[in-house]
């Protein structure tokens, strides 16, 4: 084993050279100085990352025992939630640099940087020590972003619910685990649990084990009933935060949940986890539907909205890896979501930033004083809500044709009308915001106020990727392509 493995790990150094720079930059510079230009070095390097992972081409090479690869597909989703990341800390430069935070600026950025870092190991891992590492890495520096706001009572008690939640997640996880230890002969390779489970038999100890490894991942991607943390975290956590969780670190796990269950257990995929699969997907989706309908806090409204997309991601999952159609519509879906649900907190940060206001009926006439906010948070609706012609609808088109073409199951078309009927729900709630917006009468309650230089290009990058990402073949064939790497 050399050092010249570390060479497989591109996008990995990029992220921890970043971190370095500004870890020294915050320690060994003084608040008036060099600090001042922690955000706009910081957002322009992560910029060149971000392109860097995505023109570089992936090795395709298992180093460290096996442990890890990066393809073609991994790349492509680091990439995209490397774009995920960028927005927010273009959407969060003025919350970094208030009074209240500005004390604090590069320890953001160092939290944020290390999570990312561990879900680029999970997302490469082809070994549970090594993907339980990424997992822990990501999820504890997570729980102190949650916690960031120190003075406000809301984040420290969404914090202690989110950590406490992780552990739990996680304990339940390793258990699953602990019985796949067991069954592979003492492998915690995936190709080699997968030989392990065609040339054994179905047993009590694998089912349990994949109900307990469902059950821990669940909990880290909101799939019900694992979901009762995520409107009372997304609530509490700054709102920079709550964006980052509901579309990075979801995007994330929801790729490893593919890779994991595809390439170790997909040769149990019939008689085992499919069922278990077709019952959380559907509560996930109409739960996050209904719930959503009662929300008048916007947080908490993105909360169950994130919570019933999780459920579409997961349609990509009932593929089972049978064509490369699965991957690259779950990566299509991922890309279109992140500019989709970051384009709605873009303009939930900027009001919450300005006048402190998160409830939806303090969004009504809103067109009044902020017709820009006004487009860009009614594009974001349409497009979660899968309405033609935005990305959104175009991506919910590629997942269930996906879905449709693995198989001529019965069982799996229902699964795709039970979602398309959800989808009709889901136009009802998203339409809540456009009717605050655009037809309830009487005066705003929002008062007109200039978008900051940030905020303003984090909505033009949104607003642009809904308009061009359905319209734009490039960004389908570029996940298809990508994806083929692993079948």
């Amino acid at each position: 084993m050399g050092y010249s493995q570390f060479g497989a790990m591109i996008p990995e150094l990029i992220i921890l050279g970043l971190f370095f720079m500004v870890l020294l930059l915050d320690v060994f510079t003084r608040d008036g100085s060099g600090k001042k230009w922690l955000t706009p070095l910081t957002t322009v390097l992560f910029g060149l990352g971000t392109i860097a992972i995505w023109i570089i081409p992936a090795s395709g090479e298992y180093v460290f025992g096996g442990m890890y690869v990066n393809t073609a597909a991994c790349n492509a989703i680091k990439a995209i939630l490397n774009i995920g990341v960028f927005i927010v800390f273009l959407q969060s430069a003025s919350w970094v640099d208030s009074d209240e935070t500005v004390i604090r600026k590069g320890e953001f950025y160092e939290l944020l940087l290390a999570t990312l870092f561990g879900m680029y190991l999970m997302i490469s891992a082809r070994h549970f020590l090594l993907f339980i590492i990424g997992l822990e890495t990501a999820s504890l520096p997570l729980a102190a972003l949650v916690a960031f706001n120190k003075k406000h009572y809301e984040s420290h008690e969404a914090a202690i619910k989110y950590i406490l939640t992780a552990v739990f997640s996680s304990a339940i996880l390793l258990m699953g685990l602990s019985f796949v230890y067991a069954f592979s002969n003492g492998s915690l390779y995936f190709d080699d649990i997968r030989t392990a489970i065609t040339s054994g038999s179905m047993s009590g100890l694998l089912i349990a084990a994949l109900a307990f490894m469902i059950a821990g991942i669940g909990f880290k991607l909101s799939l019900v009933p694992f979901h009762l943390w995520t409107a009372d975290v997304y609530q509490g956590a700054p709102t920079a935060i709550t964006s980052y969780l509901s579309v990075v670190s979801k995007g994330a796990t929801a790729f490893a949940f593919f890779i994991i269950f595809v390439q170790a257990f997909g040769n149990v995929w019939a008689d085992c986890w499919e069922w278990m699969m077709y019952g959380v997907i559907i509560l996930t989706i109409t739960v996050g539907n209904l719930f959503a309908i009662r929300q008048k806090n916007m947080k908490r409204f993105m909360a169950f909205s994130s919570i019933s997309q999780a459920g579409y991601i997961m349609l990509g999952v009932m593929t089972n890896g049978m064509n490369s159609l699965g991957m690259a519509s779950m990566l299509f879906y991922i890309f279109v979501y992140v500019v989709s649900n970051l384009g709605a907190f873009a303009v939930i940060t900027a009001i919450e930033n300005k006048t402190g206001k998160v409830g939806m009926d303090d969004y009504d006439g809103l067109h009044k004083t902020n017709p820009w906010l006004s487009f860009a948070m009614t594009l974001a609706m349409f497009s979660l809500a899968g309405i033609p012609p935005f990305a959104g609808f175009f991506s919910k088109f590629m997942i269930f044709t996906a879905v449709t073409s693995a198989s001529s199951s019965w069982a799996l078309y229902m699964l795709v009308l039970v979602a398309l009927i959800n989808t009709i729900i889901s136009l009802y709630y998203y339409l809540l915001v456009v009717k605050a917006i655009w037809i309830k009468p009487g005066e705003a309650k929002v008062e007109a106020f200039t978008v900051n230089a940030g905020e303003k290009a984090a909505l033009w990058i949104c607003v642009a990727g809904i308009i061009f990402f359905g319209l734009v073949p490039y960004i389908y064939d570029y996940c298809y392509n990508a994806a083929a790497t692993l079948f």
